[in-house]
């Protein structure tokens, strides 16, 4: 039996070089974006993360625990730089307690909720710009007890009042700075972050902010402050001077070494942010690397500050050593064999000063 068709002839040609012509037609995947494999970076995070995080957080507690026990058990707050170190201790504290969130950010899934991840990053960002306005404020304080001290000792009953004041107003700036992140942090991807993407302009604005605001502002003041305080001593006669200049190149230096590649890498990242970010899948997992490395040198300041500003000097450094002593975490015989000749020997230099720059 023969069928015919229902359609026209002129139909059925249309309709026959319309298949023809689908058939035919061909898709170019290079306009859909690919996406970028970052599978090695995260097995690095696996081992890398926890370790460095682990390590950092044992030191910041146990430095900065002892910063604080001493300052109280002795009732130590007699300078300006005293009332700045023990602000720096907490803040320093409260950043180390905060570390084993951040491994756990890194290695898996968040699953502690909102509220703990808004208060991560809040910790974070006060921690970290408490720190850098208090190094910039110890450096000012030494700056004039040193090179401006006739200055200094004519306002000498005004420096506690003006620090405890100073104290409070770098804390709530450094909350005020924090409300950014304290406010858009959430969970994307099941990781808490407070960017949205890689290309988010938010992460632009607060990323250069932090580099102005807790990089190069306290870096030029701690320049000219330090370069200043060197001038001074290298003007002095005192037998100290050597090493009071050494212990201000490694105070320095540890700021350097722990901040600069950060900020550059940080920096960086800014720039391709706000370009609309990496173009190569390679490039972008390069720049994770680098991020993560670099972040985890700047986060042992929390663990340095206390040996770099603290325990170097003569006074403070006698004074934990009689609070091991009087823990029980030291005998007699020993705390006299350490302190006893070193007492003599730096007795005539044992002023406010050496709470930071003496040997």
């Amino acid at each position: 039996m023969n069928f015919k068709s229902c359609l026209s002839h002129e139909e059925n040609t249309t309709m026959n070089y319309t298949y023809q012509d689908y058939s035919a037609f061909s898709v170019n995947y290079d306009d859909f974006p690919v996406l970028c494999v970052k599978e090695s970076n995260r097995q690095f995070r696996l081992w890398f993360m926890p370790t460095f995080h682990s390590i950092i957080c044992l030191l910041g507690l146990a430095g900065n625990i002892l910063v604080i026990l001493t300052f109280f058990y002795f009732r130590r707050l007699k300078t300006m730089t005293d009332v700045y170190l023990l602000n720096l201790s907490f803040a320093d504290l409260l950043f180390a307690l905060s570390l084993p969130f951040w491994a756990a950010n890194s290695m898996a899934e968040w699953v502690l909720g909102l509220v703990l991840c808004k208060a991560m990053h809040t910790i974070y960002k006060v921690s970290f710009y408490s720190s850098m306005f208090l190094l910039s404020f110890i450096s000012v304080d030494r700056y004039f007890a040193i090179a401006k001290a006739v200055s200094a000792h004519r306002h000498r009953s005004q420096a506690m009042f003006l620090s405890k004041v100073s104290s409070a107003a770098i804390w709530v700036m450094a909350l005020i700075f924090s409300i950014p992140e304290m406010h858009y942090t959430t969970i994307n991807n099941n990781t808490c972050t407070p960017y949205s993407s890689n290309s988010d302009k938010l992460r632009v604005t607060v990323q250069a902010s932090q580099i102005v605001l807790a990089f190069v502002l306290p870096l030029l003041v701690m320049s000219f402050c330090y370069s200043s305080i060197v001038h001074t001593l290298c003007q002095a006669r005192n037998f100290e001077r050597n090493k009071a200049i050494k212990v201000i190149l490694a105070v320095v230096a540890v700021f350097l070494v722990c901040q600069v590649p950060y900020n550059l890498v940080l920096f960086w990242n800014t720039v391709i942010t706000a370009q609309g970010g990496a173009k190569s899948c390679s490039y972008d997992n390069r720049l994770l690397y680098a991020t993560d490395v670099t972040q985890c040198m700047a986060f042992l300041r929390c663990c340095l500050n206390p040996f770099v500003y603290a325990f170097i000097g003569v006074k403070f450094r006698h004074d934990l050593l009689k609070l091991l002593k009087d823990l029980g975490c030291m005998s007699q015989e020993r705390f006299f064999r350490y302190t006893c000749g070193r007492r003599r020997s730096s007795g005539a230099t044992d002023t406010d000063t050496t709470t930071t720059f003496s040997p």
